[in-house]
């Protein structure tokens, strides 16, 4: 696989169509599996773990939810519908911005933040997501990302999509410059979860409880956040916050929570971060969720004792230290995501937690960088 910073091979068509043929070979495979574990599942058969993009789970466990595993298995033919939705960009009515003068979330010199509009943004976010987790980072591209050279997956088709650009920079088209996407967050509505089966999260933890127990109180599922390399800045990353906290007072969001990744599969190697992690910011029990049974892994490897505090915080990153700053908390256990390479905790922040002092920074209407 092609890291950043080496030549690109160019345009070669031979081996684009014989890429192009894998793809086809592979998903008339996962279609062909699918559609008889569908009609199993009708003829009273359990069904099998649906392939690629979605998590299996029986959908009768939970009214919402679902199982903890995930979104609930989609029949083949619909399982079809919604990855060639993800593969174009395209999204159902409820993940598109209510207005147009919503769009824009933020300003801060030639950078902006605002929201996906088109099939087209998505995809460019799609495109910054494959080039930071999959040519930087270590994931392991299937045979339709790897010719995509994008991110993608079922829960694209139902989100919103934070985007950063920078207009100083991108390519020239037709006399005008095209803004470059710098930064990405994907957002999920608890609302919007619910009609459409779930948060992408429960293919980790299980946060059913959690959510139960704040019937009253409104959640926003936050993930697949990066930033490319050479933007990797506090300029940048107060920006993209910025736009995410633009969000959650328009939408009067109660409680932010989702999955955040540390670097690495084997949780040994990671014993000090997880273990600072579960001794200083184990969430309260009313907040506690835990990771699905059969993939959780204990974050206490480490006494409290034996855990050097600055070394343990120097090891997490930035992001988590974000959230920790902000007053987050994690769930119970880890999981190891061995697609893309890392380790996973849950992290839940409700907004009623968060340091005034942040609050202030950005403004109680975020109005610090608003336009």
């Amino acid at each position: 696989m092609k890291r950043m910073g080496q030549s690109d091979p160019g345009f070669n068509l031979p081996a684009l169509f014989g890429r192009g043929i894998d793809v086809a070979r592979d998903f008339a495979k996962d279609f062909a599996k699918d559609f008889a574990n569908a009609n199993g599942a009708a003829a009273g058969e359990r069904p099998k773990p649906a392939a690629p993009f979605l998590f299996g789970a029986d959908p009768a466990a939970h009214p919402l939810f679902g199982t903890p595993g995930g979104r609930a298995a989609l029949p083949a033919p619909q399982k079809l519908v919604t990855d060639l939705r993800a593969y174009s960009g395209l999204r159902h009515r409820d993940a598109m911005p209510s207005a147009p003068e919503s769009v824009v979330l933020g300003r801060l010199g030639a950078l902006e933040v605002r929201l996906a509009r088109t099939a087209r943004d998505v995809r460019r976010a799609q495109r910054l997501r494959y080039k930071v987790f999959y040519e930087e980072m270590s994931a392991v591209p299937d045979a339709t990302t790897r010719l995509a050279r994008r991110d993608m997956d079922s829960f694209d088709t139902i989100c919103e999509h934070i985007l950063v650009l920078d207009h100083d920079a991108g390519k020239i088209v037709l006399g005008r410059r095209k803004p470059k996407v710098v930064g990405t967050y994907r957002l999920l509505r608890q609302d919007v979860a619910v009609r459409h089966g779930g948060f992408y999260t429960q293919g980790e933890f299980d946060v059913r409880g959690v959510i139960d127990a704040h019937r009253d109180l409104k959640f926003l599922e936050l993930g697949r956040s990066c930033v490319l390399k050479p933007y990797r800045n506090k300029r940048t990353v107060e920006l993209l916050w910025h736009g995410v906290w633009t969000y959650i007072l328009r939408n009067r969001i109660d409680v932010m929570f989702g999955c955040a990744s540390l670097e690495g599969t084997d949780p040994s190697q990671l014993a000090l971060p997880l273990s600072f992690l579960h001794h200083n910011a184990l969430a309260p029990q009313e907040w506690r969720a835990r990771a699905v049974d059969g993939r959780r892994v204990a974050m206490d490897r480490l006494a409290k004792a034996e855990i050097n505090p600055k070394a343990a915080l120097q090891a997490l990153p930035p992001l988590i230290k974000g959230y920790l700053r902000l007053g987050g908390f994690v769930g119970d256990g880890a999981v190891v995501d061995h697609q893309f390479g890392t380790t996973d905790v849950l992290i839940i922040l409700p907004v009623s937690v968060i340091s005034p002092r942040y609050v202030e920074h950005f403004g109680p209407t975020a109005n610090r960088h608003a336009i």
